[in-house]
């Protein structure tokens, strides 16, 4: 099992805010996007959300989610920064978002400064496929990011990642990650994972902080979400591919977890996508 595979499922740039600006000084707080990442070309710069602050280099990066972030110019001096902005959370963005704390920054080596500046010189230029191209390179930039920062001593991935290295649960989790449309109950669950079925709920429950059950069921809609939105996706087809006989439990599942039903959520990221593609229009 990839599990920082899983936690990016749905995270993909699709018309993603790029700027590339020259800092002098301090620059006022501004609220992020969904999640937004600040690289640095050249200089230094200080990014503060709440009451911490990274100091980043040439190559490093900083990951901003919920909150305003301040940036200033280390040393009084002149930075260039690049910025580059998800737009909405994305299918499985929630579940992301969720694991990744306010602000958090890691140092980057010869690769990460490349492609920084890769994104730079595209930001700056006027080629064709220049948004797709930017686009990948965010999401390759995001992927390296969180896997460096899930290396940290202070990194606090959710409890699930963590559970991952249990005796007990983790084989459970790979079991569900791997095949989300077996039908499976807390008895098949603890059989993987050689434990009675008591001992198996409570360590689950211990370590995840929720239940077996309650669990797949949020793994199985965070993978609906993805599926809804493939060309020619019906609720029935998805519906089984996440382990429901018919739609109509499903969709009920989709509503109590996400809030909305598969199709008015497949509606919502159409015409998000929608809007999205008409501000790069009339940008251009």
């Amino acid at each position: 099992m990839d599990a920082l595979g899983d936690l990016l499922r749905g995270i993909r740039a699709d018309g993603a805010l790029f700027g590339r600006t020259v800092l002098r000084g301090t620059r006022e707080p501004v609220r992020p996007a969904a999640l937004t990442l600040v690289m640095v070309v050249r200089g230094e710069a200080r990014v503060t959300a709440l009451d911490e602050v990274r100091t980043l280099l040439p190559g490093h990066a900083a990951v901003c989610t919920s909150v305003p972030y301040g940036l200033a110019a280390g040393d009084g001096g002149e930075t260039e920064l690049v910025t580059g902005a998800y737009q909405g959370e994305g299918s499985g963005g929630r579940r992301l978002l969720g694991a990744l704390p306010p602000l958090l920054a890691v140092p980057g080596g010869p690769e990460c400064l490349a492609i920084v500046d890769l994104i730079a010189e595209e930001v700056a230029a006027d080629r064709p496929g220049r948004q797709y191209v930017m686009d990948r390179m965010l999401d390759w930039l995001l992927a390296c990011t969180l896997r460096e920062w899930f290396d940290l001593p202070e990194a606090r991935p959710p409890a699930w990642y963590r559970a991952l290295g249990d005796d007990v649960v983790g084989p459970a989790l790979c079991a569900m990650h791997e095949e989300p449309g077996r039908a499976w109950t807390v008895a098949s669950l603890a059989a993987r994972a050689q434990v009675s079925r008591a001992a198996f709920a409570r360590r689950f429950a211990d370590l995840v902080g929720r239940p077996p059950m309650a669990y797949l069921t949020e793994w199985r809609m965070t993978l609906a979400a993805e599926l809804l939105t493939e060309p020619g996706a019906t609720v029935a087809a998805v519906a089984g591919r996440v382990g429901y006989a018919d739609g109509f439990g499903f969709s009920d599942a989709f509503k109590r977890i996400r809030g909305v039903t598969p199709s008015g959520y497949r509606a919502s990221v159409v015409a998000g996508r929608a809007g999205a593609g008409a501000s790069l229009r009339a940008a251009g």
